[in-house]
């Protein structure tokens, strides 16, 4: 591969360019590149790309695969500028980005660019974009009828019922409940058990993947900045399975802006585990975001997670004014009392209900407190069943499993 960007450049038929620094600081790149298009791509500096996107060769190339890295900061005005350009053309951009922060990543994603692999390339990860950039912009329109069977077909044929968990303060045991509740659904009614899959919706400081001891991965993040793209095996890929029977997608590797992910991404992301599982359990994050409508809408059941304090009570009527003023759905809301009193506790039952009335609310969960046992399992990253299997919070947990599954087959009987 020649450095020189005019030589090659120059060379036709050329269908895609690499754009960087120095492409000689991407070889897995370079290799990669001739892999796909043989001969039939150049490279470009960032200085010589805004000059040949401005020549009438230009307009043949299929994308740009631009290499960035931290020794980049410095160009982001160039590379921005590039980016639009090239999407003003109808060209498409692949970023190559090693050790780029998340916030770099998603203003490159906003500006235009249709996909993401990081760097050093994983096996197989550019030939995967550019199948899905190739998927995506030969996509045809298909008469209203055949549609949707196409659709099922490309995202699988389930309707799973959405099960979100809120917290309405920190600490309320939100994610515990989640974690939990995705586990005894995964493991209702033995070998005819549903398919369950959790996803880790917060974006900043989720934890589904410590209490499950799973790594967090560059794919979550390749993959909630690409949604448009995604398809079932690219979806599937990215989850991880905790003891063959929960799937799982964790937060990403790193602290994502909560806006990073639109209203339109979260839903894409929804339908395609309803359509590929029974159950969708969704970890929320206590801050409301535009998207939280979308999952609110979606949900069966939304679980707000309170304890019998003030700060709970207070943000509860604080979610129920905002959910009113803006016209939001309400009926699917389920609010669940953390660490609820014990039946001999006369005092502190009167004051549940106390807040309740308050509230003009009803308790329909009530959780007793799981004690050190459950900081114990969450710390060895496994589920509350498989430390302690007669601990009184998962007792309360597995009854609400078999609930939703016996509510759901019932519905299923009806429906038939």
């Amino acid at each position: 591969m020649s450095s020189s960007a005019a030589k090659k450049v120059a060379a036709a038929p050329v269908r895609a360019c690499t754009v960087s620094r120095d492409v000689q600081n991407f070889d897995l790149l370079i290799e990669d590149m001739e892999m796909e298009l043989g001969e039939a791509w150049g490279d470009l500096t960032f200085a010589f790309a805004m000059k040949y996107l401005d020549q009438p060769d230009a307009r043949e190339l299929e994308f740009l695969a631009i290499a960035l890295d931290d020794e980049d900061a410095g160009n982001m005005a160039q590379i921005e500028a590039i980016i639009q350009r090239a999407r003003g053309l109808d060209i498409e951009v692949i970023l190559i980005a090693e050790e780029l922060g998340p916030i770099v990543l998603h203003r490159l994603l906003r500006l235009g660019a249709s996909d993401f692999v990081p760097y050093p390339l994983p096996e197989g990860a550019l030939h995967d974009a550019i199948g899905r950039m190739r998927q995506a912009s030969t996509a045809v329109a298909v008469p209203p009828g055949a549609a949707g069977g196409q659709m099922q077909s490309a995202m699988g044929g389930k309707k799973g019922s959405v099960l979100a968990v809120h917290p309405l303060a920190g600490g309320a045991g939100a994610t515990t409940f989640a974690v939990n509740l995705a586990w005894e659904l995964a493991n209702a009614g033995g070998d005819d058990a549903p398919s369950v899959c959790l996803l880790d919706f917060d974006l900043q400081t989720g934890s589904v993947s410590t209490y499950l001891d799973m790594a967090r991965t560059e794919r979550v993040f390749e993959l909630l900045s690409n949604t448009a793209v995604m398809d079932r095996d690219f979806f599937l890929s990215t989850l991880q399975c905790h003891n063959e029977k929960l799937h799982v997608l964790t937060a990403a590797a790193d602290m994502l802006p909560l806006d990073m992910i639109t209203p339109d991404d979260i839903e894409r992301v929804l339908n395609m585990a309803r359509a590929n599982f029974d159950f969708v359990v969704v970890d929320m994050p206590g801050t409301v975001v535009q998207w939280t409508e979308t999952v609110l809408t979606a949900a069966d059941s939304y679980f707000a997670m309170m304890e019998l304090d003030m700060r709970s009570a207070q943000n509860a009527l604080s979610l129920i004014r905002t959910l009113k003023a803006e016209e939001l759905p309400m009926d699917g809301l389920r609010y669940v009392l953390n660490r609820a009193p014990k039946f001999t506790d006369l005092a502190g039952k009167a004051r549940a209900k106390r807040m309740a009335e308050s509230l003009d609310i009803s308790f329909e969960v009530m959780l007793p407190d799981g004690t050190a046992q459950v900081t114990q399992a969450n710390d060895h990253g496994m589920p509350l069943a498989q430390i302690a299997p007669k601990n009184p919070l998962l007792k309360e947990l597995r009854k609400l499993a078999q609930a939703i599954v016996e509510a759901r087959r019932n519905a299923a009987r009806i429906a038939a």
